[in-house]
């Protein structure tokens, strides 16, 4: 266990949907140096929220990838499955006091509105027993902030997102309601992730709110694409971090989050690689972009 210096708690927290691979990679490495940079706290937090989307053994390759690339956590891994209780309690809050609603709405109704909740529920008055995903009513409000990279973001929640699911009509809890309390309850200072979840952050601005939750700060790195533009990930076959590829890998990893690198690295191991990485960790040379194609990361 590493010897915080410092009141800066960050995290990483993959999905066990698939195996990490390099776009996982960039995304943990850039969490752990900005933390560790500074004698921060990194800690890790598995998001198994979707047990049908869950791969089997993915959890446990999770682990066993970060350990082989010398990316250690301080404390226990946190699983979000453990964790059903809080959700529950901060859900019936929010609906008993009118914040949030039942929703019966399938998606064929909502095609028509690609992605932005029209409202049809919000006065219907259905009961949270029945079949229906539970929505939070968002106010016709314009919420910004600045990330460290990527500069000032906004978004008028009405406008662009409407009311938004915080359960699932099949009984699991949504990320947004998720991801906000397990961070604020592990007292979560800097998020560091990937630009996919940019748009999102509004959202969770709005539920640290409306829950008197402190607000962290937030640095969304590049996404690491494929050339058809899509994203690394299981969907697309991306490869798993393969253990004996640890330093080319993280140095690679390094080169796309704009960090320098030094030639002689190429004959270290990875616990060097880190500490390197750590000594000279800059978060401002990381591209200001929200993508950077695979192929151009020499």
């Amino acid at each position: 266990m590493n010897t915080s210096t410092s009141s800066y708690i960050g995290r990483f927290a993959p999905t066990p949907s698939g195996h990490l691979h390099f776009g996982s990679l960039v995304a943990a490495l850039a969490s752990y140096l900005d933390a560790r940079a500074v004698g921060g706290r990194w800690l890790l937090r598995m998001e198994d929220l979707d047990p049908p989307r869950e791969e089997p053994g993915a959890q446990v390759a999770i682990l066993k990838a970060l350990e082989s690339y010398g990316l250690e956590w301080d404390g226990e891994m946190v699983r979000q499955s453990e964790r059903h209780a809080a959700y529950v309690e901060v859900l019936d809050r929010l609906f008993n006091q009118g914040l949030a609603y039942a929703c019966t709405c399938s998606r064929k109704q909502l095609e028509p509105y690609h992605g932005i909740y029209p409202g049809l529920c919000r006065n219907a008055g259905h009961s949270q027993e029945e079949d229906a995903a539970i929505r939070l009513r968002v106010p016709e409000l314009e919420y910004r902030f600045t990330d460290r990279v990527q500069g000032e973001f906004r978004q008028h929640l009405g406008r662009d997102v409407g009311d938004f699911v915080i359960r699932r009509r099949d009984g699991l809890y949504a990320y947004q309601l998720a991801v906000v309390l397990d961070d604020a309850w592990q007292g979560v200072t800097d998020i560091v992730r990937g630009a996919d979840l940019l748009d999102s952050t509004p959202r969770q601005l709005y539920l640290q709110e409306l829950l008197g939750l402190p607000q962290p700060r937030y640095l969304h790195v590049p996404l690491i694409t494929q050339p058809d533009g899509h994203k690394l990930g299981k969907s697309y076959r991306s490869p798993p971090l393969a253990a004996d590829q640890a330093t080319p890998l993280l140095l690679r990893a390094l080169r796309a989050l704009g960090q320098k690198t030094d030639s002689e690295m190429v004959h270290a191991g990875p616990r060097e690689v880190l500490s390197w990485g750590i000594e000279h960790w800059d978060a401002l040379l990381i591209p200001r972009t929200l993508s950077v194609p695979e192929a151009q990361i020499r």
